[in-house]
């Protein structure tokens, strides 16, 4: 418009905005209507649409629920997780299945950090078609499937994605640790070949997870590295409330020997 190159129309064109909705962003302050029974408004902690090709970064108070849901059926959340205190301590997907002789993930499981202690609970899985094997999609894989996969490209791969959230919490590219995918299946079949399982799916499945300490969350809504179509992804939904610190009876934390551990590594931790 040509008014806007007049700086006084500029402004008020801008400010004439204040309010508008987009398809995708946080929204300040927080609102949903499908807030589980017993949860307050007041518990609202962060409503977020992400974008396809988007990414969201978030800390998040120990005890809080985070809800991922896959709205359209194509969302893969690729996240890494830091404790938010000392980031230098973070998601070790390695020891995420070693430790719980499980590979893959679902209502439970645990996501380990690289000191023992439990980051994340999974609370409930809709899904269950999740990825610990194949780590994020990146430049080179995205520009050999796609085109120009750079964060200003068309094509914006998950791994740049993840530095971008990363950033905004004073962190750096080497900080940028491999990621678990949520939402895109990968199994190892007996013969050792990987097998994906990419969707599309129903729309609205969704995942819950549990802040066992106090976390940094990023989120990138890329498409699967080993997807073979044409660029597809669909957006997700993130929220998240305040919610009840595991207790010592607590299902998930007593479920196995190793989860018990993990558990009280992060005990010790708070207790200073």
């Amino acid at each position: 418009m040509a008014a806007l190159n007049d700086p006084l129309a500029a402004r008020a064109h801008a400010r004439a905005m204040e309010g508008s909705v987009a398809e995708a962003m946080p929204i300040l302050p927080p609102v949903a209507n499908d807030l589980p029974e017993g949860v307050l408004a007041d518990d609202l902690l962060w409503e977020e649409r992400i974008a396809a090709g988007g990414y969201a970064s978030r800390r998040l108070p120990r005890g809080s629920i985070t809800r991922l849901i896959d709205l359209d059926g194509d969302a893969c959340a690729s996240i890494q997780v830091f404790n938010a205190e000392m980031p230098t301590e973070r998601l070790n997907v390695a020891d995420t299945v070693k430790i719980q002789w499980n590979a893959y993930l679902g209502a439970g499981k645990l996501l380990l950090s690289d000191m023992g202690r439990v980051l994340i609970s999974i609370m409930s899985d809709d899904a269950q078609t999740h990825d610990a094997f194949c780590g994020a999609s990146n430049a080179a894989s995205n520009a050999r499937a796609y085109g120009d996969g750079s964060n200003a490209g068309p094509f914006p791969n998950a791994r740049d994605r993840l530095l971008l959230g990363v950033a905004k919490h004073g962190l750096g590219r080497r900080d940028v640790h491999p990621c678990i995918n949520l939402f895109k299946g990968v199994t190892i079949a007996t013969d050792g070949a990987t097998v994906p399982d990419l969707g599309p799916f129903a729309p609205g499945r969704a995942v819950t997870l549990r802040a066992e300490m106090d976390l940094i969350l990023v989120i990138a809504n890329c498409p699967h590295v080993l997807d073979s179509r044409p660029w597809s992804v669909t957006p997700l939904r993130a929220t998240a409330w305040r919610g009840e610190i595991a207790g010592p009876d607590d299902t998930i934390r007593t479920a196995t020997p190793e989860g018990r551990r993990a558990f009280l590594n992060v005990d010790d931790y708070y207790r200073r």
